[in-house]
């Protein structure tokens, strides 16, 4: 039915060169006196935390560091940094670094206003308390974690990922500065720009998708088909730096509110069971769902297609989902992303659990063609 009802969340943001060196004056226009930084080791080994506390001290504020965080965040952490900032009396959050750095941040608010286990707020609007100021400045280009109401903990006593969704993990602010990207490496560079390929068009062909989350995913798909090699050649290139930068912000814009697929229930159960890097995850999933939620959106996957570049106005259905799937296959190779799951360490064996997983996960709702377990165990042996 056109226009069904849909709303929009989004947090106020900031975008562009010297965004990062605006922590300070923002902090205290959200109120807060003592401020946790949320990091990682190699985001302070980057340097862009001591930009963050040069701006805080500038301001005023008294600031902690928690830089415990794991690449992927784990419950445990979460705890963890949620008892340091009680016990440090901080009173606003400030996360610097990728996905794991803003999702524990997410965490540990939730946790240090409810006083309650993380595992608890597993699934959707799960959270009834408010949490303290949260500000995002994000050091890679596809998470979207700065703008998006999802929130992933690993748990690793079950090897499995949480998805936790609600407007209350939804950052107060985000500094979206392009230079903060500049310190990636060229494979994390590749692994976050899919990230956001795959936000975008999971969003676009998501059951839960609008005129408004499309008009960000689109966009989104448009900016990393024109970004994503050339950053790779030129990584010092603000201009690409920025369009990806800009692609990560309107992809999570778009599946902050449309939700995602299976693409992303896949991959955080296979993050889960053998700590993969996210992003590195979609990658190798992403032409093989594609591929098999074709039929369910043919339409939609022709759109996602052209805004890749593919010419498909002569084309037919099949012909289309035979150049989807080299183009996003082709992409996922230039940028260095090679190999399969077996390459990896999944084995046939793996496959049931992981199944188990990725069909209990939240993602999996709005997939545009309904699977059963077979089906996704067939996605993954592809895959291997």
């Amino acid at each position: 039915m056109p226009f069904e009802l849909r709303k929009f969340v989004a947090p106020e943001f900031l975008f562009g060169v010297g965004a990062l060196d605006l922590a300070g004056q923002y902090a205290r226009h959200l109120g807060a006196r003592n401020v946790l930084i949320v990091t990682d080791a190699g985001v302070a080994a980057a340097g862009w935390p001591d930009r963050v506390m040069h701006s805080l001290d500038h301001a005023g504020l008294r600031w902690s560091t928690y830089d415990r965080v794991s690449p992927n965040p784990r419950q445990e952490e979460v705890a963890e940094g949620a008892e340091f900032c009680r016990s440090a009396g901080c009173d606003a959050l400030l996360a610097v670094g990728g996905g794991s750095p803003m999702d524990c941040a997410k965490g540990i608010g939730v946790v240090a206003s409810s006083g309650r286990p993380i595992a608890e707020f597993e699934g959707v609007d799960k959270i009834p308390e408010s949490m303290p100021p949260l500000l995002c400045i994000p050091t890679t280009a596809g998470t979207g974690a700065d703008v998006s109401q999802f929130t992933i903990i690993g748990n690793r006593e079950e090897r499995r990922k949480m998805a936790i969704v609600s407007k209350a993990v939804v950052p107060d602010l985000a500094l979206v500065d392009p230079l903060c990207t500049t310190t990636m490496d060229a494979y994390l560079t590749a692994c976050t720009a899919v990230d956001a390929l795959t936000h975008a068009i999971e969003a676009f062909v998501s059951t839960g998708s609008s005129p408004i989350t499309d008009l960000h995913a689109e966009e989104a798909i448009r900016l990393v088909g024109r970004h994503i090699l050339a950053v790779l050649l030129h990584p010092a290139d603000l201009e690409e730096r920025g369009g990806m930068a800009l692609a990560s912000l309107q992809a999570g814009l778009a599946f902050s509110n449309a939700s995602l697929g299976a693409v992303h229930a896949m991959a955080h159960a296979l993050g889960g069971l053998l700590d993969l890097p996210h992003g590195e995850c979609n990658a190798l999933l992403l032409e093989h769902v594609v591929d098999f939620n074709f039929p369910a959106a043919p339409e939609r996957y022709r759109r996602v297609a052209a805004n890749l570049g593919v010419s498909v106005d002569k084309l037919s259905d099949g012909e289309v989902r035979r150049a989807l799937r080299e183009r996003l296959c082709g992409l996922r190779k230039q940028a260095g992303i090679e190999g399969s799951l077996s390459g990896r360490g999944v084995s046939r064996d793996d496959i049931p659990g992981l199944t188990r997983n990725a069909i209990r996960d939240i993602c999996m709702v709005t997939n545009p063609r309904v699977a059963c377990q077979r089906d996704i165990e067939v996605i993954y042996e592809s895959a291997l």
